[in-house]
């Protein structure tokens, strides 16, 4: 426990779970960001609470793939040209995390960071009035043949290897648990431990809310830079004048990284540009989560329609988003579920684009700042950020409060890239 005040820099999801455990454990938190709490990448997320997402998004055999992805600008992984430069130590590195030895450790390090998920959030839900917004009801694979789910085998059976209970449907079990999906689909696997968000926007304002009731500070400014002093931050430099604090954690998503740079620490951050499209209304949808395999996307429903969200687009944070592959999402989730309109009115139709903050090998960077005493980073979840915010903000409380780790910190390290 402590009394300490701690600067929150971030008010996307891995933020607030930060600083509603700082709370908890009896610190005063200011919590800043340029925008307010959720409206950034946590506005967008496919909703998911996967606590079986432990495979990372490099694996073995990707490195000859290389080559189409830049030849397909509409494909499930792509890169914009005109980044490639700015990008390639990074996808290097990417390609690296890719070997078998590495994967498996991967794998190892993400299960307790994400194993947790539905329990963590229902607590953090409860306190915060807003526990209706958690659902459990499991999450599908689906497949259109015998070798699309033969080609999913080394996935399922790293998740297996982490604990995962997978069940595995056939075509008649499959209709009586989702009769919208098209017939198309042969096969599905079931993971019923996972659950999901029904509205992620409202989920991380509810956290900020509690974070306020619990006596923390909002405040709205852009963090520019720091002051130093003996070997320590002395504070944050915003848009708004200096904000002084005891102790510092950087959750800033993809705007951390030169963040990390002004405190000692480069840090190979970068984004995957993602994008859902919405559908208001749905004649027909999920009624659980569900990824397509060969689609690469997943449709989760909510309590505003349904959304199909995925695909990766390496291109930085400046370049003007490609709505045409929010369009092929909503192409694909019309073949999903027949039923769906093709010609839907575009009032009932959304389309978002932000930007994961992600690593090359699918590991956060949760951890203390190598160069000063007081600052803490929780950055770089890519496509496990609701999932992982729970106990990213519990082991930052930890590291915060010299406490022992609620789990082991080591595979999060930032000093894992020296």
């Amino acid at each position: 426990m402590g009394d300490t005040h701690v600067l929150v820099i971030g008010a996307g999801i891995v933020g607030v779970c930060t600083a509603v455990h700082l709370l908890r454990d009896g610190h005063r938190v200011t919590l800043v960001d340029r925008g307010a709490p959720g409206e950034a990448t946590s506005f967008g997320n496919a909703g998911c609470l996967n606590g079986s997402s432990v495979v990372p998004i490099a694996m073995p055999g990707m490195l000859p793939q290389v080559p189409r992805w830049l030849l397909d600008p509409m494909g499930p992984l792509t890169i914009r040209w005109r980044y490639l430069p700015a990008i390639a130590p990074w996808l290097w590195r990417f390609v690296r995390a890719g070997r078998p030895e590495r994967v498996a450790e991967i794998a190892r390090a993400l299960r307790p960071m994400v194993g947790p998920t539905v329990a963590m959030h229902r607590d953090l839900a409860r306190a915060a009035g807003a526990e209706a917004l958690i659902r459990q009801v499991g999450h599908l694979h689906v497949y259109r043949s015998e070798t699309e789910f033969a080609k999913d085998a080394t996935g399922m059976a790293m998740r297996a290897a982490a604990g995962v209970t997978v069940d595995e449907l056939g075509f008649d079990d499959l209709r009586q648990l989702e009769p919208d999906l098209d017939r198309g689909y042969v096969r599905a696997r079931l993971i019923q431990e996972n659950g999901h968000c029904a509205d992620p926007l409202a989920l991380t304002r509810s956290y900020a809310d509690l974070a306020r009731r619990m006596g923390a500070t909002v405040r709205r400014a852009q963090v520019t830079g720091f002051a130093r002093e003996g070997g320590r931050v002395r504070a944050a430099l915003t848009d708004q004048g200096e904000v002084a604090a005891d102790s510092f954690v950087i959750a800033g998503g993809a705007w951390s990284r030169d963040l990390a740079a002004a405190l000692g620490d480069r840090l190979p951050l970068d984004t995957e540009r993602g994008y859902h499209v919405m559908v208001a209304a749905p004649e027909a949808g999920p009624r659980t989560p569900t990824t397509s395999f060969a689609g690469k996307f997943i449709a989760t429903p909510m309590d505003a329609g349904v959304r199909a969200a995925g695909t990766v687009e390496l291109g930085g944070l400046d370049a003007p988003p490609n709505w045409g592959r929010a369009d092929i999402l909503l192409r694909q989730l019309q073949a999903m579920y027949p039923r769906l309109p093709r010609d839907l009115d575009a009032t009932r139709v959304s389309r978002w684009m932000g930007f994961r903050p992600s690593m090359p090998d699918s590991l956060p960077v949760v951890g203390p700042a190598r160069a000063v005493g007081n600052a803490f980073y929780g950055f770089g979840h890519g496509h496990v950020g609701l999932i992982s915010a729970p106990m990213t903000g519990r082991l930052l409380a930890d590291l915060v409060g010299g406490r022992t780790p609620t789990i082991d910190p080591a595979p999060y390290a930032p000093g894992r890239f020296a």
